[in-house]
């Protein structure tokens, strides 16, 4: 059977060519597709780049900021004592002054009670020095450090407290000073401190040892070391009980209006009563017209 036909196409011919275009049209319509796709795809992959670029860049930075840190504008500058011909000077003229100044010295420590009065100290904002004993330095040196690092002067009181041991022979008074500078510089962690300063245990006047102890000075000072000892005391050791009525009442008698005094008074365990004290000590000095100094102002 013959179809019928419009302008000289069959009918069937018609609709075949229809199906093309319209093939036609849907892969045209694709491919646009696929080219925009492509397009966003590649503009993608262009910004994750740029991403792990910046994610690069971020990583480096903050490496070097841990390899190489900014510099502070300002170099951290360490208590470093220092036996000159004037600081020699100094002490030997310790006692002496024109204007009135009082040096809180602590014997014995670190201990228990440190903490109690590195407290005081700061309220007060008083600087002190401590007479620290190797064998304490060694069980507490983080206790010692606080006392460095908190701007008070860490001077020398041997290692053992044993008189019988350092008092041996005069080397052995240069070697307990020797071991206990060396556990200080290992608990404050700067390896060439060097107080220069000694006190010797129970004094350096008189007593069982005297002659011990003068052949020592000698000995001490031609190695850099100078010694000092105090003028004016708490009591803290005088007695097994003492109270801080007790410890006012002495000091106030040893003090006795001189111009320039270095107090003795211990930090121990069994002292506490003078960490208790030392407020009233400090407000009795102050109101006594009494200027506060440590031993870094002396050893320079």
């Amino acid at each position: 059977m013959v179809k019928d036909k419009i302008y000289g196409i069959t009918i069937s011919e018609k609709q075949i060519n229809s199906k093309k275009i319209a093939i036609l049209i849907l892969l045209i319509i694709v491919a646009i597709g696929l080219i925009l796709v492509a397009r966003n795809a590649i503009e993608m992959i262009k910004q994750h780049k740029v991403y792990k670029q910046y994610e690069a860049q971020l990583a480096t930075l903050a490496k070097q900021e841990e390899v190489e840190p900014m510099e502070e504008p300002e170099e951290k500058v360490e208590n470093m004592p220092k036996l000159t011909e004037e600081a020699r000077n100094n002490i030997q003229t310790i006692y002496q002054s024109e204007t009135k100044r009082a040096f809180l010295t602590f014997d014995d420590g670190p201990s228990t009670v440190t903490p109690a009065i590195l407290d005081v100290l700061k309220q007060e904002n008083v600087k002190a020095s401590f007479f620290v004993l190797g064998s304490r330095v060694n069980a507490m040196p983080e206790m010692t450090k606080r006392i460095y690092d908190e701007g008070h002067y860490v001077a020398n009181h041997g290692y053992s407290h044993s008189y019988s041991a350092i008092y041996a022979s005069p080397q052995a008074v240069l070697d307990e000073f020797n071991e206990c500078n060396k556990a200080v510089r290992n608990a404050i962690g700067v390896s060439d401190y060097h107080s220069h300063l000694f006190r010797f245990p129970g004094g350096l006047p008189g007593g069982k040892y005297a002659e011990i102890k003068r052949q020592a000075k000698e000995l001490l000072s031609q190695n850099d070391i100078v010694n000092i000892d105090w003028n004016a005391l708490t009591g803290d050791a005088e007695t097994a009980n003492p109270t801080v009525e007790f410890e006012m009442q002495r000091i106030q008698e040893t003090v006795n209006n001189k111009s320039s005094v270095v107090i003795l008074m211990h930090d121990a365990q069994a002292k506490a009563v003078t960490a208790e004290a030392l407020p009233q000590i400090i407000s009795w000095l102050r109101e006594n017209g009494y200027e506060f100094k440590n031993f870094y102002e002396i050893m320079k």
